[in-house]
C-alpha cells in the first residue's frame, strides 16, 4: 500500500465522523538503541558486539458509530541506515500491524474480523508481543460475550499462502495453519481467574509424498489466577499441553507458576516468584514422546529474564526451565522508578554431557521515565552468568562476559479526536 493511499482513507474518515461516528488519529515514534554482547546467545571469542539503533513508527485510526468499531494501524519497522541516503525506492515499506472491524449485535455480544492482537491475562500463551518492533498479530474470527464482570471470547483462524485453485498446504514459515481457543474470565472481589482452551494446528509437509501433507493439533488447556487484597498480590498460572506435535510426537507437557508481590511501602514493591516448564530429557523429543512445554504466541520477552535465552524464537523443544526469581520495583519520583530482578535458572530435564541442571543467573535492571503525557524513556542493563549447563545447551565454552545494554524513547501524540454527535 503507498503512503498517499493510507491518508487519503483517513481523509474520508474525516469527511465521514463529520455526520455518523467518532474518529480518533494517533501516532507512535519508537527509536531503541542496542548493545549486544551475549544477548540470547552466549558470546563466542574472536566476535564483535553488535551495535544498532531499530525503530517502530505507527500511524493509528480508530472509527466508532452506531454498532461499529473500526480500527487500522499502519507500521514501518527499520534500523538506521539499512537504507540509503538518497534512494528512490524504501526497501521496508509499510506494513499492517492491525486492520479490523468489530460489529455489535447487543452491547453485550459482538464479533470482531480482521488482523487484530490477540492478548489475555498476564500474556504469557496470548500476548502482543509490544518490545519486538514489528510486535505479534493474528488474522482471525472473534466472537465476544462480554457482561459485568464476565467475559467469553471464542476465536478462530485458518492461514493460506495465497488464493489457490487446488489444495490447502500452507508454506509460510513461523506460524500456524489454524487455529481456535475459548477464553472464559470472572472477576470477583478479590479475586479475577480464567480458563483457556486452545487447539493449535501446524502445517507438516512430506518432502516424498505431498499426498501426506496434514494438519496436526496440539491442545492447551489451563488457567490464570490473580488475587489481590491490600497491599498483597498473588499470581498463578497452569497449563497442560497434548496432542500431537509437528513431528507427531505424543505431547505430555506442562507449565507451573507462582508469584508473589507486596507493598512494602508507597514507594517500594517487592516481588519473589518461580515457574517450571517441562522438557525433555537430553533436550529433544524421544520415543515418540515430547514433554517439552511450548507458550506459543506469549509476550516472551516479559518472562524468564530480559535477555531472550528462553522461548523467544528458541529452547523449543529442549530441557525446559526452572526459574526462580527475586524482584523489586522502586518509585524514585511522581515520574520515575527503577525495576531490578534476579533470576536463578535451571534446566526441568536432563542435559546430555553433563549431570548438572544448572544454567546460570541473570540480573535485570530497567529506568522508566515519564518525561510528559506523550513521551516516555526507558533504558536498561542485563547481565547473564552462564553455569555449565548453558555451555553445553548453547555449545560455546568461551569464557567471555554476556551483557546486554539498551535505551528508547517513545512518543505517541493524540493527533485528532471529533466528538461524536448524540
Amino acid at each position: 500500500m503507498k503512503i498517499y493511499n493510507y491518508f487519503q482513507l483517513v481523509a474520508c474518515f474525516f469527511i465521514l465522523t463529520s455526520v455518523h461516528g467518532q474518529l480518533k488519529v494517533d501516532a507512535e515514534l519508537r527509536p531503541r538503541f542496542e548493545y549486544r554482547h551475549g544477548f540470547k546467545t552466549l558470546f563466542p571469542d574472536n566476535t564483535d558486539a553488535a551495535a544498532f539503533i531499530s525503530q517502530r513508527t505507527r500511524l493509528n485510526t480508530a472509527y466508532s458509530a452506531d454498532k461499529l468499531d473500526f480500527y487500522l494501524s499502519i507500521q514501518d519497522i527499520r534500523v538506521w541506515g539499512d537504507v540509503s541516503q538518497l534512494n528512490s525506492a524504501d526497501a521496508n515499506g509499510l506494513g499492517i500491524h492491525q486492520a479490523w472491524g468489530q460489529i455489535h449485535f447487543t452491547p453485550d455480544c459482538s464479533i470482531k474480523l480482521g488482523r487484530q492482537v490477540l492478548a489475555y491475562d498476564d500474556q504469557r500463551i496470548f500476548g502482543g508481543v509490544g518490545w519486538a518492533q514489528q510486535a505479534r498479530s493474528h488474522d482471525a474470527a472473534l466472537l465476544k460475550y462480554h457482561k459485568e464482570r464476565f467475559a467469553l471470547d471464542v476465536g478462530f483462524a485458518f492461514n493460506q499462502n495465497g488464493e489457490a485453485l487446488t489444495g490447502t498446504t500452507l508454506t509460510v514459515p513461523n506460524t500456524y495453519k489454524s487455529m481456535q481457543f475459548a477464553w472464559l474470565h470472572n472477576d470477583w472481589n478479590n479475586l479475577k481467574a480464567s480458563f483457556l482452551l486452545l487447539n493449535n494446528g501446524v502445517q507438516f509437509i512430506d518432502a516424498n509424498n505431498n499426498l501426506n501433507n496434514e494438519t496436526r493439533y496440539s491442545q492447551t488447556i489451563g488457567t490464570h489466577l490473580k488475587y489481590k487484597a491490600d497491599k498483597l498480590g498473588i499470581a498463578s498460572n497452569l497449563y497442560y499441553q497434548f496432542g500431537n506435535d509437528k513431528g507427531d510426537n505424543d505431547l505430555s507437557a506442562y507449565l507451573l507458576s507462582l508469584e508473589a508481590d507486596y507493598s512494602i511501602s508507597p514507594k517500594w514493591k517487592a516481588s519473589l516468584g518461580g515457574e517450571l516448564l517441562s522438557g525433555n530429557d537430553n533436550g529433544g523429543p524421544s520415543n515418540g514422546t515430547n514433554n517439552a512445554f511450548t507458550p506459543f504466541y506469549g509476550t516472551n520477552h516479559k518472562f524468564n529474564g530480559l535477555m531472550d535465552y528462553f522461548y523467544v524464537g528458541n529452547h523449543a523443544n529442549n530441557v525446559g526451565l526452572v526459574d526462580l526469581y527475586l524482584g523489586s520495583v522502586f518509585k524514585l519520583s511522581a515520574k520515575s522508578s527503577l525495576n531490578a530482578r534476579f533470576h536463578s535458572f535451571s534446566a526441568a530435564a536432563d542435559i546430555a554431557s553433563t549431570n548438572s541442571k544448572k544454567l546460570g543467573e541473570e540480573l535485570d535492571l530497567v529506568f522508566n521515565y515519564n518525561f510528559s503525557k506523550d513521551i516516555n524513556i526507558k533504558a536498561g542493563y542485563s547481565v547473564l552468568f552462564a553455569s555449565e549447563g548453558m555451555e553445553v545447551l548453547k555449545n560455546n565454552t568461551d569464557d567471555n562476559g554476556n551483557y546486554w545494554g539498551w535505551a528508547m524513547v517513545t512518543i505517541k501524540p493524540s493527533l485528532f479526536t471529533s466528538k461524536k454527535e448524540d
